[in-house]
């Protein structure tokens, strides 16, 4: 990062991303569907319950490896009654900034477990392989190459403590999922569906890797 992104990312005056925070604390009170419950109708408040929460995803929930937004998904349907939210969407965005935002700070508390091994090792595989017309995988970038430049830009280790971002290039919030469909596209490769199982096991691999790093969420980039 720039000494002008970090700035603009520490500062909640300057992020930009702090609006979809401040929208997503009004969905957490949100009531809806048949029963008029909100997210804090089972939660409360969510600086004390969601304190942390983004460290841990993904994990297995109920035999099931979840993302946070998928976990934000479930709860929705399960427990409000209401539609899923589609990915990339402004309220699935505002509502894991938000909560994401709760952790701010904290260390990524990922840890390797006779639960998920194997999802991280499916990650890891994914992270390895060559993939698309340019045949490179995300290690030849992001381990291979971290600290060197592509087209002028500096190639990051690819950690992912700090999603949902937004980027100027974007000039929006977007997801993990997003940035990752991007870099599959760069190498003219069939891009993962946004939810899909081989994106879930990805994200899970990359916070492993990045295990102890502290959320930064939400995150200025460029």
């Amino acid at each position: 990062m720039s000494t002008e992104n970090k700035a603009m990312q520490d500062d909640p005056l300057l992020n930009p991303a702090m609006f979809w925070v401040g929208d997503g604390e009004v969905l957490w009170q949100q009531k809806l569907g048949p029963q008029n419950k909100s997210c804090n109708s089972c939660h409360a408040d969510a600086k004390k319950s969601m304190r942390g929460v983004a460290t841990q995803f993904p994990k297995v929930v109920n035999g099931k490896l979840q993302t946070l937004e998928g976990q934000i998904n479930q709860c929705r349907t399960n427990a409000l009654s209401v539609p899923a939210l589609a990915y990339e969407s402004k309220e699935l965005l505002a509502l894991a900034a938000f909560i994401a935002f709760q952790s701010k700070g904290m260390p990524i508390a990922i840890r390797e477990s006779s639960v998920n091994k194997s999802y991280i090792q499916k990650g890891k595989n994914i992270f390895n392989e060559r993939m698309g017309q340019l045949n490179l995988s995300c290690a030849q970038c992001h381990e291979d190459r971290a600290g060197l430049k592509l087209g002028g830009s500096l190639i990051p280790q690819g950690h992912p403590n700090a999603y949902p971002i937004y980027r100027l290039e974007w000039q929006t919030l977007g997801s993990l999922q997003r940035r990752l469909r991007n870099c599959m596209s760069g190498v003219r490769a069939q891009q993962y569906e946004y939810g899909s199982p081989e994106m879930a096991q990805l994200e899970l691999f990359l916070m492993w890797r990045a295990r102890g790093l502290p959320i930064e969420s939400p995150g200025v980039r460029p």
